[in-house]
């Protein structure tokens, strides 16, 4: 009796349906979403093939933009879903351990748990932290009394979270990030209803299933080419995404790398996560453009008035020179020193602010390549001081402008 091979599964053809999937019932804000998203899914069925997961971060401002429905679709395409809402870490560290096999959790109103009023959850964002990695472990006391000894719990799994808002950085630089909107008018979406669509869901996600038992071999230490300019954490979290395409094969492979290349580019744009980096940033583009010094009280005039940045309103108040000063002082100058405010002699006295030498460094380390051009009131108001200045006791080629003068150039600025 001869037994008929079963047909090989085209997974270029399969991810394409998964893609189309979503398209029937999530309204993405982009294509390269899509791409992310169905990469995502299938590479939850190839989990052990890679040394990292990808966390999936359906995140938007407002409520109404998708986000639980985007998780809906992701739970009937993915290996035993978890619905995780308001889980404690010690419930998600034993179920990821548990005998009944690893759980791929979606964890939605993640904000309720990092919101700014939910306090810290350090617990679970170590959890969340260390199943990052295929090596991640959560050490936990078991046992009673002083019988007790230390235990290691694997933390390894596949997450994907929806929330308002944004989320801790350490789990944002470990995440697809997909900035969900609300849908425009002319934006239709199918009706997900669960009965009748979540059957189809699963037939996807069981040759999704059959498909990687094939190519697992194929993919396990497989190392994919990363776009050019994709370095260090970012590669990382896409490293596993583009492998799955090229296991796929047809235009996977190079809208993979397309959707990657868009997808991190739009991460550091959007990035609000370090407010120290931001702060480093617009000190370079934004207040110094140029100058060689600043003082304080020019620096918090400039940051206090941007009205796109967080610096007038932090907790209620305006960015101080003490805030200014802590924030400055985590990062360090090229001597390997903290960043802090030194004394500028004018002709006025002797105010204390801060040197474009001793910035430089951490400019160059952390902050995002520089504008060809910035334009800003802080330019103009420095020009003008930087050529009428009078200053006592100048140093030869230094240029620097008296905290009266540049106060003075800032308030005269046009509306």
């Amino acid at each position: 009796m001869t037994t008929t091979p079963t047909p090989a599964i085209d997974g270029a053809a399969l991810l394409e349906e998964i893609e189309a999937f979503h398209r029937r019932f999530n309204a993405f804000p982009t294509e390269a979403a899509y791409v992310a998203v169905a990469l995502w899914d299938a590479h939850a069925h190839l989990l052990d093939c890679f040394d990292s997961t990808p966390r999936l971060a359906f995140l938007s401002p407002e409520p109404g933009s998708g986000k639980s429905r985007a998780l809906e679709i992701v739970e009937t395409l993915v290996p035993q879903p978890m619905v995780a809402v308001n889980a404690s870490a010690a419930a998600l560290f034993r179920a990821v351990s548990g005998l009944e096999g690893r759980p791929t959790i979606l964890f939605d109103e993640i904000d309720t748990v990092f919101g700014p009023k939910a306090g810290d959850n350090e617990e679970l964002r170590g959890f969340l932290n260390a199943g990052h990695r295929r090596s991640g472990v959560t050490y936990r006391c078991v046992g009673d009394g002083s019988s007790q000894s230390v235990q290691a719990f694997p933390s390894y799994c596949a997450v994907a979270m929806a929330g308002l808002g944004s989320l801790p950085d350490t789990i944002l630089t470990r995440s697809v990030i997909i900035r969900m909107r609300r849908r425009a008018p002319n934006e239709r979406v199918e009706p997900f209803r669960q009965r009748i669509h979540e059957k189809e869901g699963h037939a996807l996600r069981d040759r999704l299933g059959r498909w990687a038992d094939s190519v697992r071999k194929q993919v396990e230490g497989t190392w994919p080419t990363i776009p050019e300019g994709v370095t260090d954490r970012p590669a990382d979290v896409w490293e596993p995404l583009l492998a799955v395409a090229d296991a796929a094969g047809g235009a996977w492979p190079e809208r993979a790398r397309a959707a990657c290349v868009e997808l991190v580019t739009a991460a550091k744009e959007d990035d609000k996560a370090s407010l120290g980096i931001r702060l480093l940033t617009d000190l370079r583009d934004q207040v110094f453009c140029g100058s060689d010094r600043m003082p304080t009280a020019v620096i918090l005039e400039c940051l206090n008035a941007m009205e796109d940045a967080p610096w007038g309103d932090m907790n209620g108040k305006p960015l101080t020179s003490r805030g200014l000063s802590r924030m400055l002082g985590e990062y360090v100058t090229g001597d390997n020193k903290p960043i802090k405010p030194r004394p500028i002699r004018t002709a006025a006295g002797v105010p204390r602010g801060y040197y474009a030498e001793d910035l430089t460094d951490a400019w160059t380390r952390y902050c995002p390549p520089p504008p060809s051009k910035s334009a800003t009131a802080a330019t103009s108001a420095t020009a003008q001081v930087n050529e009428g200045a009078d200053v006592a006791d100048e140093l030869p080629g230094i240029r620097y402008i008296t905290e009266e003068a540049a106060t003075a150039a800032l308030a005269a600025r046009p509306a």
